[in-house]
């Protein structure tokens, strides 16, 4: 995916399947290509949520913090996934963490604010974007739910 323009980089990504072509361009037009070194923190889980990412190349893992045990691990995103879904949502603060953990992460970022905009201009994107959203909200918290139980010892 690197060295293309962010349009022809959309087409990439199973997030975005199936999208109408005038809204890849339109959220072509919204995102800029940004890069976090291995180990850099990119949310804290409760700050502030306004961004959301297309991960081009390294992974990064999501964490939540369990009392007496600090930040554990519940999944890690990979290259291909969209990453960050609480700028949709109030009280717009993460839910969980995320730092860069398998190598340099390269990725497609984008300002909530901005999308939610379009959004309000054309409720139909609106609509097809929060469907997706949401499957990505419940893929998470059904990884949160697999691992917590893992983590203290539950069989399935």
């Amino acid at each position: 995916m690197s060295g293309s323009s962010i349009r022809e980089s959309l087409g990439e990504y199973p997030f975005l399947d199936e999208l109408p072509e005038p809204w890849l361009d339109l959220v072509a037009e919204l995102g800029h290509r940004v890069s976090y070194p291995t180990g850099y923190r990119l949310f804290a889980e409760g700050g502030p949520a306004e961004y959301f990412w297309l991960l081009t190349s390294g992974d990064v893992g999501l964490d939540i913090h369990v009392p007496g045990r600090g930040n554990v691990l519940i999944e890690t995103i990979h290259p291909g996934s969209v990453l960050g879904w609480s700028w949709m949502f109030p009280p717009y603060r993460w839910h969980f963490g995320a730092v860069a953990a398998g190598g340099t992460v390269h990725a497609i970022q984008f300002f909530g604010v901005d999308l939610i905009r379009a959004c309000r201009k054309d409720p139909a994107l609106g609509m097809d974007l929060m469907q997706r959203f949401v499957g990505v909200v419940v893929n998470r918290l059904q990884a949160t739910r697999l691992r917590l139980l893992d983590l203290y010892g539950y069989q399935s």
